[in-house]
C-alpha cells in the first residue's frame, strides 16, 4: 500500500500591524470634534459698545372725556329735522332742530334742497378733513366709530345742502300747510348729538368700569326719525372747559407725585397739548389721573373716550442694556485717609504691617471704583489690596480707622484692556431693556466703552478675547 504524501502546505500566521500614524490622526480628530462641539454649545460671551442716548418713557392711555354738557328733551312727539351738524356753536335763540307730527317736513326740505345751491369746494374740503381725520384715528377693535363718523358726515351734507331752505322754512311749510314747531337754544355752546350714559359723571364718580369701551354705547339722534316726547335729542357743552380722566399704575402715581402739568400727544398723532395734572379719588376708592384743558373741546365734541400717551423729556446720558449691570460691595474708607505714596503720584493708603520686629506703616496703592463727600469704595474680593479688619492711618497724624464697612454699587464690567473690570454707573432712568447712565463721571464709563452684555458670564479680572 503506497504511503500518503506528507503536504508541505505551511500555515502562516499574519501578525498584526499597527498604524501609528492612523491612531494618532483619530485622536486628534476626536480632539477635534469634541472641541468644536463643546465650543458651538457653549455661551458665548459677548460685547456691547456704549452709546450716547436716552430712553424715551411714553405712556399709552385711554383718556374719558368729561365736559359741562347739558341734555335737551324733545317737548313733544313728532318726526325731528336737524338744522345744525355736529360740534357747532349755537347761540340763544339759534334754531336745532323742528318737531312734526306727519313727517311732510322732511319730504319738503329734501324738494328744497335739489332746488339749492350746490355744496361748495370749501364744504368739500372739510368733508375731506372730517374723513382724513377719521382714517388716522380708527382702530379695528373701535368698529362702533365707523357709524359715529357716517352720522357726523350726514349731518355735515344736510346743513351745507340745506342752508338755504332753512332760511325759507317758514315760508315753504305754510305753502304746504305742514304745522312744525321750531326749537332753539335756551343757552349758547358747542351742539352734540351723541347721547350717551356720561353726561352729569363727574370726577368722583369714575369707577375702572367707566373705561370699559366694549359695554360702551352711545345714541345718536337722525333727521327724519320718529321721537317721543321727553327722550334726548341734542346735548350742548357750555364751557369750554374739560377734563380728561385716566387710569394709574401706582408706579406713575409716584412717578408724577410732584408735578403739576402734563404733556399728551394723541393718537392720530394731530395734536399736542398740556394741560393741568391732578389726581382724584374716584368712587372704587381708586387713584385716577385727572388733565384740566381750557382748549380744543369742540376738537373732540364727539368722543368719549381718546388715546393718547405722555410726553416725557428724553434723559440724556449713556444708554446701556439691563443684562449687563451687576452689583459688588466694596469697603468704604474715609476721604481723609486718602494720600500719595512717597515720590509717586499713586493714590493710596497707609496700612499698619504686623511683623515679627513690631507694627509698622506701608503705604499700599488702592483702585478706587467710587467716591462721595465721605468715602472712598475700594475692592473687597479676596484679591484686593485690604482686608476685613485691616487698619489704615491718617496721614501726619495717628488717627486710625480698622476697616470692615461695606456697601454695594451696581456697575459693568467693561474690556477695553482685554479683561473684565468694574465699572460703577448711576442711573438716571430705564425701560424693560435699558438704562440711561450719567456720563462724564469720574470713575465710571465713557462712550464706546466696550461691557459684557450679560455681567452674569464672567467674574472680574476674567481675561476676554473680543
Amino acid at each position: 500500500m503506497a504511503k500518503k504524501k506528507k503536504s508541505k502546505v505551511r500555515k502562516i500566521h499574519r501578525t498584526l500591524n499597527i498604524n501609528v500614524g492612523v491612531i494618532i490622526f483619530a485622536i486628534i480628530f476626536v480632539y477635534l470634534a469634541f472641541s468644536v462641539t463643546a465650543y458651538l454649545s457653549k455661551d458665548k460671551i459677548q460685547f456691547y459698545e456704549v452709546v450716547e442716548g436716552g430712553i424715551v418713557n411714553d405712556q399709552s392711555h385711554t383718556g374719558l372725556i368729561l365736559r359741562q354738557e347739558e341734555v335737551k328733551n324733545s317737548a313733544s312727539a313728532g318726526y325731528i329735522n336737524l338744522y345744525l351738524r355736529e360740534g357747532k356753536r349755537a347761540s340763544v335763540g339759534t334754531r336745532i332742530y323742528s318737531l312734526d307730527e306727519t313727517g311732510g317736513l322732511k319730504s319738503l326740505m329734501e324738494e328744497a334742497q335739489t332746488e339749492a345751491q350746490p355744496i361748495t369746494d370749501e364744504n368739500l374740503r372739510d368733508l375731506r378733513k372730517q374723513l382724513d381725520s377719521f382714517v388716522l384715528s380708527f382702530q379695528e377693535n373701535q368698529f362702533s366709530a365707523v357709524y359715529d363718523s357716517r352720522y357726523d358726515l350726514e349731518n355735515t351734507v344736510m346743513e351745507y345742502a340745506s342752508f338755504g331752505a332753512v332760511e325759507q322754512l317758514d315760508q315753504l311749510a305754510a305753502e304746504a300747510g305742514i304745522s312744525f314747531q321750531q326749537i332753539t337754544s335756551d343757552v349758547s355752546g358747542v351742539v352734540s348729538y351723541g347721547i350717551d350714559s356720561y353726561e352729569g359723571m363727574t370726577a368722583a364718580d369714575v369707577e375702572e368700569s367707566s373705561f370699559d369701551r366694549s359695554a360702551y354705547s352711545k345714541t345718536i339722534r337722525q333727521s327724519g326719525e320718529m321721537v317721543d316726547s321727553g327722550v334726548p335729542i341734542y346735548k350742548i357743552v357750555t364751557s369750554e372747559s374739560w377734563s380728561l380722566l385716566f387710569q394709574m399704575t401706582d408706579e406713575e402715581v409716584e412717578r408724577y407725585r410732584d408735578r403739576s402739568s402734563l404733556t399728551i400727544r394723541f393718537q392720530d398723532g394731530s395734536l399736542t397739548a398740556s394741560g393741568d395734572y391732578s389726581t382724584v379719588t374716584g368712587k372704587d376708592g381708586k387713584t385716577y389721573g385727572k388733565l384740566d384743558f381750557t382748549k380744543y373741546m369742540e376738537q373732540f365734541i364727539g368722543d368719549r373716550f381718546v388715546d393718547f400717551e405722555i410726553v416725557e423729556t428724553q434723559t440724556k446720558g449713556l444708554k446701556i442694556p439691563i443684562s449687563a449691570v451687576t452689583e459688588k460691595n466694596f469697603f468704604l474708607i474715609p476721604v481723609e485717609y486718602m494720600t500719595q505714596g512717597g515720590d509717586s503720584s499713586d493714590q493710596g493708603f497707609n496700612k499698619e504691617v504686623y511683623t515679627e520686629n513690631g507694627t509698622s506703616v506701608v503705604f499700599v496703592p488702592a483702585d478706587i471704583f467710587y467716591s462721595d463727600e465721605t468715602y472712598y469704595y475700594v475692592d473687597a474680593g479676596e484679591n484686593g489690596e485690604f482686608k476685613n479688619g485691616d487698619y489704615v492711618v491718617k496721614p501726619q497724624s495717628t488717627d486710625r480707622f480698622q476697616i470692615g464697612q461695606t456697601a454695594s454699587l451696581k456697575g459693568v464690567y467693561n474690556i477695553n484692556r482685554g479683561f473684565a473690570v468694574f465699572k460703577q454707573i448711576e442711573i438716571l432712568d430705564s425701560n424693560d431693556e435699558y438704562y440711561t447712565v450719567k456720563q462724564g463721571t469720574s470713575y465710571g464709563l465713557s462712550v464706546y466703552d466696550h461691557i459684557v452684555l450679560d455681567a452674569s458670564m464672567v467674574q472680574e479680572g476674567q481675561i476676554l478675547y473680543q
